[in-house]
């Protein structure tokens, strides 16, 4: 591989804008690599984990199984113990959302463990967070409805049957 070009530390910060700024131009792969550009200078920068780990949730519909493994593996990474409890749930949340986009066989009852999962890390931040924030609270009712909408749709997908050929 060729050898990365490392930013300055005082580069850090407009970096990290880029990034952020990637991502809502949906270019996960582009905040992703700049993110850990700001890293490899700055190992420990909090939003910089933060967004290389919603970069890499942005390609889980694309991705297998890999991008779920490497957006769990920066978890332990993150400081606060409410922030790594909501991301952790975040991580859950839309890798279920993306096992449904995929449709692939029983995407509809690993989407629902995913989705259960992600509500007990959201009930584990709700009990953490700070005063005012209901941010786990919304996304813990997302996947409620979520659930309660690919759970009757998933009754009459998952029971397909292919018929065979003579």
């Amino acid at each position: 591989m060729t050898q990365l070009k490392p930013i300055t530390a005082a580069g850090v910060g407009p970096a990290l804008q880029k990034a952020e700024r990637y991502r809502l131009l949906n270019d996960s792969a582009c905040a992703e690599s700049i993110c850990l550009d700001i890293l490899a200078v700055d190992e420990d920068n909090q939003s910089a984990i933060v967004t290389l780990l919603l970069a890499i949730t942005d390609q889980f519909a694309s991705e297998s199984g890999a991008g779920k493994r490497r957006a769990q593996e920066l978890l332990p990474r993150i400081r606060d113990a409410y922030k790594r409890s909501y991301y952790s749930g975040i991580v859950l949340e839309r890798w279920a959302k993306a096992q449904l986009q995929r449709g692939l066989p029983n995407a509809s009852s690993i989407a629902s463990d995913a989705y259960h999962e992600a509500m007990e890390q959201y009930e584990q931040a709700e009990r953490l967070r700070p005063a005012g924030n209901d941010e786990a609270i919304l996304r813990w009712n997302t996947c409620a409805r979520m659930l309660a909408r690919h759970e009757r749709a998933a009754v009459t997908n998952d029971e397909y049957v292919p018929a065979l050929e003579d």
